[in-house]
């Protein structure tokens, strides 16, 4: 594992007097080689990508803020769960950080881990996805300098092609054209074009998507590429059980999972510490629910948290918010 190991100290918090009464921080131990299957968070400290998007920049310090604010929660699992470290991502080397993510998420995969990336910008989607792409492909994930503008090249020989089932929380559908630069706002359209050079389908779903922060050209990208699209305004307390069937068909044509979560899917009240706050958003109250389908499904090989920013934060509401929404998808270990 290519990564910094300070992170330790961030697991730090109240102790309570009664019995079983253990919270994140008195749990939470170093990865190690012998580590058994768990939880293993692996912090992508970057924002190079949004500053790239021209966003607010800051995200490279939210792995720690995350952790901080997860280190006090209550513990509720059954199996363990590690810290990995960080990747940070130098000197505005995206392409070389997101290679040397997608060698650690494939090493915890390969492992048998569940990781849960803690971004940074969204540009960490592009890392998240070259890992799970290697694991399942069964070839070693690619060191950057075979990484070019469209990808990495490919090994071979090729498996048979795995579906990966990438569903996206999002007020962005982040599919702009990375020809000229890669940033926070073209992991995806990277992802699609690394799944038409290998043979792989493209199975996207992307919910939150606020119309009025997309052009018309990327809604018509989203339909080229067959996307599941959800708006902001269609996710409702009237709406979640026919979104509930519809989550559970698009699961159903998958063989795994990755689930990746843009915090500025939710209203900006929840969430002020983002690159872009949302006028509308998705409240977590109707988040919480889609999260558990996909943690519920057994397909869930994969998740990550982008886009928090310490420094446009208010009362650490955000990173509450990111570390409840961790500590949800944990529940079920």
């Amino acid at each position: 594992m290519n990564v910094d190991r300070h992170c330790m100290a961030c697991w730090q918090g109240r102790v309570d007097p009664e019995p079983d009464s253990p919270r994140w921080h008195q749990r939470i131990q170093p990865l190690s080689a012998d580590s058994q299957p768990g939880v293993a968070l692996l912090g992508f400290a970057s924002d190079e990508g949004v500053r790239r998007n021209h966003g607010r920049v800051g995200a490279a310090a939210a792995p720690e803020a995350i952790r901080k604010a997860l280190a006090n929660l209550a513990w509720h699992r059954q199996g363990p769960a590690f810290d990995a470290g960080d990747v940070v991502c130098a000197d505005g080397e995206l392409a070389a950080a997101q290679a040397r993510l997608g060698q650690n998420v494939c090493a915890l995969l390969d492992a048998g881990h569940l990781p849960v990336v803690l971004g940074g910008g969204h540009e960490v989607a592009y890392g998240s996805w070259l890992g799970i792409a290697e694991h399942l492909a069964g070839n070693p994930a690619p060191h950057h300098d075979a990484i070019r503008q469209d990808g990495p090249r490919m090994a071979a020989p090729r498996m048979a092609a795995p579906r990966i089932g990438i569903i996206n929380f999002d007020a962005h559908f982040d599919l702009r054209d990375p020809s000229h630069v890669q940033s926070s706002g073209t992991p995806f359209a990277q992802i699609a074009a690394q799944c038409e050079a290998r043979g792989w389908p493209f199975i996207y779903a992307c919910l939150g998507v606020s119309r009025a922060n997309n052009t018309r050209a990327l809604f018509q990208r989203a339909a080229e590429l067959d996307v599941l699209v959800r708006e902001d305004h269609e996710i409702r307390e009237t709406s979640l059980i026919d979104l509930n069937h519809e989550l559970g068909a698009f699961i159903a044509g998958c063989d795994a999972l990755y689930l990746t979560i843009d915090l500025d899917v939710l209203p900006a009240c929840e969430a002020p510490g983002v690159s872009a706050p949302a006028a509308r958003g998705v409240s977590l109250t109707l988040l919480e629910p889609l999260l558990e389908r996909v943690r519920d499904s057994g397909k869930l090989r994969l998740a990550d948290l982008a886009e928090l920013n310490p420094s446009h934060d208010i009362d650490s509401r955000t990173a509450r918010v990111a570390a409840r929404l961790i500590h949800l998808l944990c529940l079920a270990g």
